[in-house]
């Protein structure tokens, strides 16, 4: 991934409803910082956070499967997100499906293009 690249895939992270508050801080700060001395730091911070907060699709799937995923989303949609998860799963899908996730597993597949 290129560096604009890279720039758009963070905007959208952060810009994602499903994004929690510590990655947005940590997206915010890796732009802020982009072209800076303190780039690489912050690059080293937002990778370490992704890993952190990026879901695997077997964590997803054993959230859509729970009572709290019927109580956020209703029982109706959370048991098609669980289905679309168990396809996505299937067909190799490794990582969560919701925008922020989706746009972080693209930077957790390929760290060394936002630490170059």
């Amino acid at each position: 991934m290129n560096k604009n690249e890279l720039v758009e895939t963070v905007k959208s992270i952060i810009a994602a409803p499903s994004c929690c508050g510590p990655l947005k801080a940590v997206g915010q700060k890796w732009l802020d910082s982009v072209g800076t001395a303190g780039e690489k730091a912050a690059a080293e911070a937002l990778l370490q956070e992704l890993k952190e907060d990026v879901c695997t699709i077997d964590d997803v799937l054993g959230f859509f499967a729970s009572p709290a995923a019927e109580a956020h989303f209703g029982a109706e949609q959370a048991k098609a997100m669980l289905e679309h998860g168990r396809e996505l799963k299937a067909n190799g899908g490794k990582w969560c499906f919701c925008p922020a996730c989706a746009a972080g597993a693209k930077i957790l597949e390929d760290p060394d293009s936002l630490l170059a």
